[in-house]
């Protein structure tokens, strides 16, 4: 199990994390949710070791993510963040074989089964017929499934994606998150993504994790974290949660142009 116990982090001497405590369930897509700022980003930093800890500790099965190697972690997890660059001249097959890196040396190269998880990854992205194309010339939606389909290729038992549907047109954003929820459900993986649209989350994770000014508001299953009265108290919003075909909704009451300065 991924767990955070007690997390105090941030950049410099400005924390954003305050104490931060949750276990994220394997065979679970657990999403983290909450304002701008509220510290989603920056703890999914903090699990990747990105971020020194000023206080407190997180654990992968029960052994500290700081004393495990680079390598060896990332054949646990695999990390997609917000913002990925890579140089204009690779192609999107040779960007997928990077996926691989952990699991084989430069010299020996990827194995046939590598090979099959590499096309696999491209398939489930709908990108299949795209491996030879350079980076530079891929949409950005393409370039977002792209790198979803790298992470999907480490074929680590754990995926921390960072807003993972973001240039996503609303096809693809139902895509993906199936495609992730399937994994968790099918494979045991362990999912950990950060959405910033309270629909999505609330239509895809089986546990949420809501966040506040870099503390836990509350913490649990889907339908226990997203309700009327968290949400109004975190967002400052009130709204309706009901459930459409078996997803819960959330539709906004407020007028929220009385929000906005003019």
């Amino acid at each position: 199990m991924l767990r955070a116990n007690n997390v105090v982090a941030g950049y410099g001497k400005q924390a954003v994390l305050r104490g931060v405590s949750v276990a994220f369930q394997p065979g679970r897509l657990n999403v983290l949710v909450g304002p701008n700022g509220c510290g989603k980003s920056t703890l999914l930093k903090a699990i990747m070791g990105f971020l020194p800890l000023s206080g407190g500790e997180i654990s992968l099965d029960g052994k500290p993510i700081r004393s495990i190697g680079r390598r060896a972690l990332a054949r646990e997890i695999a990390y997609l963040p917000q913002e990925s660059h890579c140089p204009d001249y690779m192609t999107l097959g040779e960007l997928i074989e990077l996926a691989g890196y952990a699991r084989y040396s430069l010299v020996g190269g990827p194995s046939a089964r590598d090979r099959r998880l590499f096309r696999e990854a491209l398939d489930r992205v709908g990108l299949a017929d795209l491996a030879q194309r350079p980076i530079a010339s891929l949409s950005g939606g393409q370039r977002q499934r792209a790198w979803i389909a790298m992470v999907l290729a480490q074929d680590a038992r754990i995926l921390v994606m960072d807003e993972p549907v973001n240039h996503l047109d609303l096809k693809y954003q139902y895509g993906v998150l199936e495609l992730v929820r399937g994994l968790a459900h099918e494979q045991g993986k362990t999912i950990v993504a950060v959405l910033h649209d309270i629909n999505l989350a609330s239509a895809f994770a089986d546990e949420a994790v809501m966040l506040q000014s870099g503390e836990v508001a509350a913490t649990g299953p889907v339908a226990e974290v997203m309700t009327p009265a968290v949400i109004a108290r975190v967002f400052d919003l009130d709204v309706d949660i009901f459930e459409r075909q078996g997803r819960l909704v959330c539709l906004p009451l407020a007028e929220t142009s009385r929000l906005v300065p003019a």
